[in-house]
């Protein structure tokens, strides 16, 4: 019998990633909105804080293994926003065009000589819950600079405004199956994998 995972988040973009990522482990995965479960709220001060704690109120919730992302932009110039307020800078329509447009009227604002890109990351927690109350978390980064206006359609959140360092696309701009292999999530998830065997 296959392991039940379910992937504490409402984000469809986010659920198709983790989804991918979990395929070689043959895991049967659900995400929360199979179980009709509603979202916490993320009341962390880090990626990681609020990444436990959907993990753990899917985790308690559906009594199986949840698996949570908490991931964001973080740019240098804005000092580290928006951060783990990434979502919020969308709105309650979760309109990212919006929140990059919002990025690029706080950058227009700051005024610099320096004609320098505006370097920035992408930060992603991954918290792995069991039922029995156990947590792993892990954390991974890309980093790179800024670029408007957005470009690329292939993404979600913020992505066609990033471009990665050592590459001349944004994420948006990637196939889905290339960003996936140098994204944070990635990163996060090869941290990850070791236990997921165990599993």
């Amino acid at each position: 019998m296959k392991t039940k995972i379910v992937v504490a988040s409402h984000n469809q973009g986010k659920v198709k990633e983790i989804k991918n990522l979990l395929k070689p482990f043959k895991f049967q995965v659900y995400s929360a909105s199979d179980f009709d479960i509603k979202e916490p709220k993320e009341t962390g001060k880090t990626f990681i804080d609020n990444s436990i704690i959907k993990a753990s109120a899917i985790a308690k919730k559906s009594n199986l293994i949840a698996i949570a992302d908490d991931s964001g932009l973080c740019v240098n110039s804005l000092e580290g926003k928006p951060g783990i307020h990434s979502a919020r800078w969308a709105g309650s329509g979760k309109d990212f065009n919006l929140a990059m447009s919002k990025i690029e009227k706080e950058l227009n604002k700051i005024k610099s000589k320096s004609k320098k890109k505006h370097r920035a990351h992408f930060c992603c927690a991954l918290s792995l819950c069991f039922p029995t109350g156990k947590i792993i978390s892990f954390q991974g980064r890309v980093y790179g600079y800024l670029q408007f206006p957005p470009k690329g359609l292939n993404g979600f959140g913020y992505d066609s405004i990033f471009i990665p360092d050592g590459y001349r696309k944004t994420f948006g701009e990637m196939n889905f199956s290339f960003k996936e292999k140098i994204s944070h999530r990635q990163i996060a998830f090869n941290k990850l994998k070791k236990y997921l065997i165990k599993i």
